[in-house]
């Protein structure tokens, strides 16, 4: 009995021991049957929202926690809140954010104090279990994963950036672009940013210029000016 104990207690200190947490029922039940599956995690939680998970991490101390991007109370970005406050709560506690967002400004965020520890992928890869295990196993020794659909993802918006026609604007200028976006008036934009009407106009025909509509007509240069920039940044 004492050597079963003994070994059952090695076993234990081998293991990860992991922290689920989803507020989908079904995605945590799919979770568990995956990973009770592999050799090396411990379950010692499931969580479905995000205050629930922090009591986890605080009451069973895991190596790694695995969590959804979006849980209540918010169902925004809380496996990312949870990731940056556990930086400094519990430092050595590893982060498997799972999404099925493959925006890379998501993985950009979880990555922006640091890769150490933090793991980045999206949900179809729960199916292929080595990759999510192999995702726990990195972030528990301290290394990091982003999936490769977010880095393609990431390095086309890249491409596109370094390619925009937007780059050649001062800061001032799309700020100003992103008012006509919104469908501003010269006037409005003047009054909002507390400059002349003249001055605002001055900006546009300088915005026209540098975006190549020079020769369109008045309120098809404002349009087109306007779906270039929401092409790059729709959720104005």
């Amino acid at each position: 009995m004492a050597s079963a104990g003994r070994e059952e207690s090695q076993h234990d200190e081998l293991s990860v021991r992991v922290v689920l947490a989803d507020d989908s029922f079904l995605l945590r039940e799919a979770l568990l049957h995956v990973l009770d599956q592999a050799d090396g995690i411990d379950i010692v939680a499931t969580c479905g929202d995000r205050d629930t998970l922090y009591a986890a991490v605080d009451e069973h101390h895991p190596d790694v926690v695995v969590t959804d991007i979006r849980m209540p109370p918010g169902s925004s970005d809380e496996g990312l809140q949870v990731a940056d406050r556990l930086r400094e709560s519990h430092p050595g506690t590893g982060v498997v954010v799972l999404s099925q967002f493959s925006d890379p400004q998501y993985g950009l965020k979880l990555l922006d104090r640091g890769s150490d520890g933090r793991a980045y992928l999206l949900k179809d890869r729960i199916r292929y279990r080595g990759q999510l295990v192999s995702a726990i196993e990195t972030v528990a020794r301290g290394g990091s994963m982003i999936d490769a659909k977010v880095v393609d993802a990431l390095i086309t918006a890249r491409t596109a950036a370094e390619s925009s026609p937007l780059t050649e604007l001062t800061p001032r200028e799309l700020e100003i672009l992103s008012f006509v976006a919104r469908g501003h008036s010269n006037q409005a934009i003047a009054d909002e940013l507390v400059l002349t009407k003249r001055a605002v106009e001055k900006h546009i025909n300088a915005i026209f210029l540098k975006l190549g509509l020079q020769h369109a007509l008045d309120v098809s240069r404002r349009v087109k000016a306007a779906l270039i920039y929401l092409a790059e940044h729709p959720r104005i």
